[in-house]
């Protein structure tokens, strides 16, 4: 007679087959193969840490990761195989009776628990509340007004707390589903039967089970966890989203608290119910103190506060307001100032010749397309991105564009960039930057160049190039080798190349069989191994991305989108980036958007500046704003990653600037919270927007972006470089305030906030874009151009603080079909009502001056001048009205004569 199926199962499970060596056999290979390339990848980072000289650190990272995962993955084990322990006993199996289930099961809930250990266990949290155990704080330090707690409480120990206590009650539900599974597992299998036959409410029901120890045990646990979670939870109310206010309310002081405090006294109440099986007892206790704290809070808010909510919520508004404030350093560093604008329409071309000097003509995205076609010089040259920045050549502050020339491999021909060697061993690094004056235009409409082409040309005695190579850049590749059997590409040279050999200590050593070996598994390329390119003093390098390189040294920093090129003063180009340390958890602070971070953040703060060599990949992190108590646990946890400030070099030190994504994140908080009235706050009185602009072609308004300017403020007479942004009232265009964040020396951090009179009308950038718009001569000009195949460009407004007035300048560019070049065609000046167009900013600025423009006076060595000639000077303003009349003149019969052409052409 044959054994029914179920039977053989049971026989196939208790009693080893090849089938079970065929998975083992398996199970050992893939177990090889993980443990072959995490051995690779080991090696690797091994030396890429020992490169940066941060062994230590990345030893720390590993054990603060490991040891979390390591112990949160035992306990669940244990949780979990006591679970199915008690399973087994409550449906009155043996282990011992069934080896080879027991040994699979064991398997299957170790794996369980390493992935529920994965899952459900932050690192970074537990890290970060057992770095902050050291943390000292100042007598003065600021606690909460509910429950009188400090910063680090809510920035390091609410999220540990909370971490700790989802772990616990998630394990406690799984290790339930483990005893039921098990349990009524081995009931049914016990039972035999065909599966058909079952019914499937009554296979789910687990009879006497409730009674259990270990079930009473788990419902405690969860009981208990419910408690801490509604404790936990009273911390969450100064987080709450209001259509006001962010923080704890009237409603949520005055009635959520109390009644939270209640629903947990009776699940603390309900526990003694729940170990003595009434479970139906406990479960109304709870849902009834539960409902009546999700219940009244609505009730009171309805019928008492709505009413009265003004007057009621005042103190709640204002711990609102000053907590974002603080949480954004709206206060830290800052002072609000008055702005009174005279009325003035003109500047002073001797207080103001710093300024008019560093007048930036060039929009980013037009000089970017012009750089592009004449300082690219091969195809595969690339320029991806332009930065303003300070210098100061003979101790004279001077602001300049530049740009990184770099290299992508992706813009080879296609037989080059096919080629394994290529991009690895000879195209491996850019060469050399651009550098322009921002003030200066050639005849041709082009900008000057200070530094250009390759080897570089230096035109200016404040730079000097010694290393011009560019390994670690934005737009490099991975891996490459250096100091091989094959010379790398160095620079374009007529129609031949030149080409070198890199002197550098970048990279780490790649010459053994066992670096070679370890560096294809892991990059997944075998030529590693066989290529004979690769010698014994050959190096590899990874990570040469900037903000890649900084990330993964650094992963707990948000690093700032945009690194900056700065060239110093013994001709290296080195590479800064700012560094920011945000939080979600500053209690009543709004959550703001922030360049980078995704869920935007209600806490950020500009705590570390990077520093990455262009030639050696070498990485510095300087601490700018040790106060932080995020950035000291970082420095506790790792002591030797961090450098202060006051060791950052001299020549780095004067490149170090107030960051745009900061300063955006700390406008869109003051154009909200500069209303202090919490009334004013109340009903949105007084809300400002971020000035718009035109946005070049499309002609679109937009928000105006931060602009770096050498200026002067209001009152001050040393010029110096700014990051400033206008405001304007919302759904209105004239100006209504701005702010300025300072970068140089000692006063780098400090941000003023200048005010205008609500009674007084200043002209805001869509008001002069509208101006300009509206101008004849203008409109004609841009219609022209437009119809001769060509296309006009707009660069962004500028706004710049002149005394007490603003000066807006923009450039106009003509660009043609065929070619992305553009051509500065024309410079508009606006200040108070004037508005002045011409083909120059030389031009434009005599008019508005009315006195000879800064840089066309003669030099200071020439002689005195005759007479005549003095005579001849003091009628310059004079001459230049009749110049400008006489070109508008000649503009105009030049545009009659071709529209008479094309009339003539037609009639042919």
């Amino acid at each position: 007679m044959e054994s029914p199926p179920l039977f053989k199962v049971r026989r196939s499970l208790m009693h080893p087959s090849k089938f079970q060596n065929l998975i083992m056999l398996v199970a050992m290979l893939a177990l090889s193969l993980w443990a072959i390339t995490t051995a690779a990848n080991f090696i690797i980072e091994y030396n890429w840490w020992r490169e940066v000289g941060q062994v230590g650190t990345w030893i720390s990272m590993l054990w603060y990761s490991i040891t979390p995962f390591v112990a949160g993955a035992l306990v669940a084990f244990i949780a979990l195989w006591m679970a199915h322990a008690r399973g087994l006993h409550f449906a009155g199996v043996r282990r011992r009776d069934f080896r080879l289930y027991s040994r699979l099961v064991r398997v299957g809930l170790a794996v369980v628990a390493l992935l529920f250990a994965s899952a459900s266990i932050d690192y970074w949290t537990i890290m970060r509340f057992f770095g902050s155990r050291g943390l000292t704080l100042p007598p003065d330090a600021w606690r909460d007004q509910v429950f009188s707690h400090a910063l680090p409480f809510y920035l390091f120990d609410l999220p540990f707390y909370s971490e700790v206590l989802g772990f616990v009650f998630v394990l406690a539900i799984l290790c339930a589903l483990v005893f039921w599974a098990t349990a009524r597992g081995w009931q049914l299998w016990l039972r035999g039967g065909s599966p058909r036959t079952l019914d499937l409410g009554h296979a789910l029901l687990l009879p006497g089970a409730t009674r259990t120890g270990f079930v009473r045990a788990i419902a405690v646990i969860l009981l208990f966890g419910l408690a801490t979670w509604v404790f936990l939870g009273n911390y969450a109310l100064l987080f709450n989203s209001h259509a006001f206010m962010t923080g704890a309310d009237y409603v949520d002081t005055k009635i959520t608290l109390p009644l939270r405090w209640l629903l947990i006294i009776a699940v603390l109440a309900a526990l003694p119910l729940a170990w003595t099986s009434r479970y139906k007892k406990a479960t109304v206790l709870v849902l009834t103190f539960f409902i009546l704290q999700l219940a009244l809070p609505a009730i009171v808010s309805a019928v008492y506060v709505r009413p009265n909510e003004i007057s009621i919520e005042r103190p709640y508004i204002e711990r609102h307001i000053q907590a974002t404030a603080a949480a954004f350093g709206l206060n830290r560093n800052a002072t609000e100032r008055p702005f009174t604008a005279s009325g003035q329409q003109t500047v002073d071309a001797v207080q103001d010749a710093t300024l008019l000097k560093n007048i930036r003509l060039w929009d980013l995205r037009a000089y970017s397309a012009t750089i592009t076609q004449i300082q690219a010089l091969r195809p595969y040259y690339i320029f991806p991105n332009t930065d303003v920045d300070r210098y100061f050549p003979n101790d004279h502050i001077e602001q300049v564009m530049l740009s990184p020339r770099e290299i992508d491999v992706n813009q080879l021909s296609a037989e080059a960039s096919q080629s394994w060697v290529n991009p690895r061993f000879i195209y491996t690094h850019g060469f050399g930057a651009v550098v322009s004056d921002v003030n200066k235009i050639t005849p041709d409409g082009l900008p000057v160049l200070l530094i250009e082409n390759a080897p570089p040309e230096i035109k200016s005695p404040g730079f000097q190039l010694t290393r011009p190579e560019i390994y670690y850049g934005e737009s490099t590749q991975d891996p490459v080798f250096v100091h091989t059997a094959r010379e790398e590409f160095d620079y374009p040279s007529g129609d031949q190349n030149k080409y070198s050999t890199y002197q550098g200590t970048g990279g780490f050593p790649i010459g053994s069989f066992l670096l070679k070996t370890a560096a294809a598994i892991s990059q997944g390329e075998l030529n590693m191994i066989f290529t004979s390119y690769l010698t014994g003093q050959s190096r590899m390098m990874i990570y040469r991305k900037v903000r890649g390189r900084l990330a993964h040294l650094a992963p707990f920093v948000n690093w700032d989108p945009d690194p900056y090129l700065v060239v110093t003063d013994d001709g290296r180009l080195v590479w800064m980036v700012d560094g920011y340390t945000t939080s979600l958890s500053y209690p009543y602070s709004a959550t703001l958007p922030v360049t980078g971070v995704n869920e935007g953040a209600n806490y950020i703060r500009n705590t570390v500046k990077a520093t990455v060599d262009a030639y050696t990949g070498n990485v510095a992190l300087y601490v700018f704003d040790p106060s932080d108590p995020i950035i000291q646990v970082y420095e506790n946890l790792f002591p030797k990653l961090f450098r202060p400030a006051s060791e950052m070099p001299p020549d780095l030190r004067r490149h170090a600037r107030y960051p745009e994504v900061l300063f955006r994140a700390q406008a869109e908080a003051y154009r909200i919270f500069h209303m202090r009235d919490p009334q004013v706050f109340y009903n949105k009185e007084d809300i400002w927007e971020v000035a718009h602009t035109l946005s070049g072609q499309s002609g679109q308004p937009e928000s105006m972006q931060p602009t770096y300017v050498v200026a002067s403020l209001p009152g001050e007479k040393d010029p110096e470089f700014l990051l400033i942004l206008p405001f304007t009232p919302r759904g209105k265009d004239n100006l209504i305030g701005w702010m300025a964040a300072r970068c140089d020396g000692d006063r780098l951090g400090e941000v003023v906030y200048f005010q205008l009179s609500k009674q007084q009308l200043m002209y805001g950038p869509m008001q002069i874009e509208s101006r300009i718009d509206q101008d004849q001569n203008i409109s004609k000009d841009l219609t022209l151009w437009n119809q001769q195949g060509s296309h006009v460009l707009r660069g962004n407004i500028i706004a710049l603080p002149v005394s007490d007035g603003f000066l807006y300048v923009e450039s106009i560019y003509i660009q043609a079909g065929e070619a992305r070049m553009p051509q500065l065609k024309k410079v508009v000046l606006a200040m108070g009502d004037r508005l002045i167009y011409r083909d120059t900013f030389v031009e434009a600025l005599a008019e508005l001056t009315g006195s000879t423009p800064p840089g066309s006076a003669l030099p200071a060595a020439a002689p005195v001048a005759a007479p005549g000639l003095a005579a001849t000077g003091q009628n310059l303003p004079a001459l230049a009205e009749r110049l400008r009349r006489l070109r508008e003149q000649a503009e105009q019969l030049t545009r009659e004569l071709e529209a008479l052409e094309k009339e003539a052409q037609k009639k042919k």
